[in-house]
């Protein structure tokens, strides 16, 4: 078979064009809904000027991939299909994104022992992480809570090292819209 006479019949048969559109429209619908999702998270986490950056690219992205599809669509099924799959694909790598980049702070409430929860709190605060105990009444047993503010970015690291001190200690993360007083450590800004 010649290669170039395949290639060539493709490109006059317009299917090699169908395609770079389908993966054009698919692809530019994953990022308009990644931005899109992250853009609604920070408006909700207070980040409002990078918010507003993030909606001017999405709305300029969904203005022209929106028209490519709206254009061509009863003679390109195709096209509707690509923006669907692509919208279902931006939430899911939306929601990653924003997994990664972790914007904001979390208050971890810890349940432990009150042996466990002194080892937890020294060690925290070697750390240097702000926490605040309180005695407290288990079912069976007197528990120490423990309460950290910090920044959702390495708040995993943190529940890690707890559960090595105590496998059965219970921690409750909480997002935080805002936060007043207090020991927080920084860890970079967003612009806010």
């Amino acid at each position: 078979m010649d290669w170039n006479t395949f290639w060539s019949s493709i490109w006059t048969m317009g299917t090699l064009m169908i395609v770079l559109d389908f993966f054009g429209i698919f692809f530019a619908k994953i990022i308009e809904v990644s931005v899109g999702t992250l853009r609604s998270i920070l408006v909700v986490k207070g980040y409002r000027k990078i918010a507003v950056l993030l909606a001017l690219v999405e709305i300029t992205i969904w203005v022209f991939v929106a028209s490519r599809v709206i254009t061509g669509l009863t003679e390109s099924p195709y096209k509707g299909i690509a923006y669907a799959l692509g919208f279902a694909a931006g939430v899911y790598c939306g929601s990653i994104l924003e997994e990664k980049l972790a914007f904001g702070q979390i208050l971890l409430q810890v349940i432990t022992s009150k042996e466990k929860g002194e080892i937890i709190c020294t060690n925290l605060r070697v750390k240097g992480l702000g926490v605040t105990t309180m005695d407290a009444e288990g079912k069976d047993e007197q528990r120490k809570v423990v309460m950290i503010y910090t920044n959702r970015r390495g708040s995993n690291d943190i529940s890690k090292d707890i559960l090595t001190i105590d496998p059965n200690a219970m921690i409750v993360k909480n997002d935080i819209s805002s936060l007043t007083g207090g020991h927080m450590p920084k860890i970079g800004t967003l612009l806010k």
